[in-house]
């Protein structure tokens, strides 16, 4: 009789003690992995693939030996990752790893103020074997993040941040005990801020579009009789003037928007079929004996579209420098 009263007592304690251990086991706060880095350069910018290489030394210090970041290491948006170095001490009941990295990153460009654009350049890290539950990443903040003396040709940088995050997947990555497609990965976050130094290379590009449209206002000071001349001249800088857009598109991603390359171009392809337009006005006055009226409307129109297409050149650019 009282075997049979123990028993429920006994169930009872085992149990409360697994439940415990469960408990025990999802309450268990994840450890912590202080991670630094330090660029030492970054180079061949491709702005057409989208793409540059870093080179960096990342250290990571941690307890948990099956971390095994050697092997888990994810890089997120990595083309190829490298491994040139890597060492590793586990005195003093802590992991220590150390390793120079070489990586090709693919990153998206923002294109609509070219030249006179501002990027992010983007790194991340994860490990591919534990997630949020179990891994933590701190930042190792002491001393700087990268070599003050390496320069990007064409670049300068203007902000360097890093920061730990949360990644989410909307995936099972196929775990049969995961109720829901969502998985919380932590992750490690550089974001480089560069700014273009764009003043030479804006001429260096535009400035056959530019010479286009002269040649074309030149008619203006031609008579406008001269149909041969002042209509050849248009014609030649309308052409001088595609191909200077399709060369400069030839360097630049595809895009769906339209970017200042497009809109200078557009606009000085319209300004050049306004001189023609007026060349044609001009000849008609002429035919019609009113030479007088036709030499006074080469005069206005030669002064009013010189100035509205300088106006407009100088609000765009402004515009974009200034980053809207």
């Amino acid at each position: 009789m009282k075997k049979r009263q123990l028993l429920p007592v006994i169930l009872l304690v085992i149990g409360t003690f697994f439940t415990a251990q469960i408990f025990a086991q999802h309450t268990t706060p994840p450890d912590t992995v202080k991670t630094g880095i330090y660029i030492t350069s970054i180079h061949d910018i491709d702005f057409k693939q989208k793409e540059y290489s870093i080179d960096l030394w990342l250290w990571l210090k941690y307890k948990k030996r099956e971390f095994d970041f050697v092997q888990n290491l994810e890089i997120p948006q990595a083309k190829t990752v490298n491994k040139l170095f890597s060492t590793i001490d586990s005195s003093n009941g802590r992991y220590y790893l150390l390793m120079k990295l070489q990586c090709v990153m693919k990153d998206s460009w923002k294109i609509n103020n070219f030249p006179f654009d501002r990027q992010n350049l983007r790194f991340s890290l994860e490990n591919s074997q534990y997630d949020s539950r179990e891994l933590v990443f701190t930042l190792d903040t002491l001393g700087k993040h990268y070599d003050p003396k390496f320069t990007l040709r064409g670049w300068n940088i203007d902000s360097f941040d890093i920061v730990t995050s949360i990644r989410a997947y909307e995936t099972t990555f196929g775990d049969e005990t995961l109720t829901k497609p969502h998985v919380e990965y932590r992750t490690f976050r550089v974001k480089i801020g560069i700014q273009r130094d764009a003043a030479d290379l804006f001429w260096k590009m535009f400035l056959g579009m530019y010479v286009a449209f002269l040649i074309a206002y030149m008619c203006f000071y031609i008579h406008a009789d001269n149909i041969d001349s002042r209509f050849g001249l248009s014609v030649g800088s309308l052409f001088a003037a595609i191909g200077n857009k399709y060369i400069i598109d030839s360097s630049l991603p595809e895009s769906t928007s339209l970017t200042l390359v497009d809109i200078l171009h557009g606009i000085t392809l319209l300004f050049i079929f306004l001189v023609v337009t007026a060349s044609a006005y001009a000849l008609y006055l002429v035919k019609k004996d009113k030479l007088k009226q036709s030499n006074r409307f080469d005069f206005i129109a030669a002064q009013v579209l010189l100035v509205l297409y300088i106006v407009l050149n100088i609000y765009l650019i402004t515009k974009a420098t200034a980053g809207t």
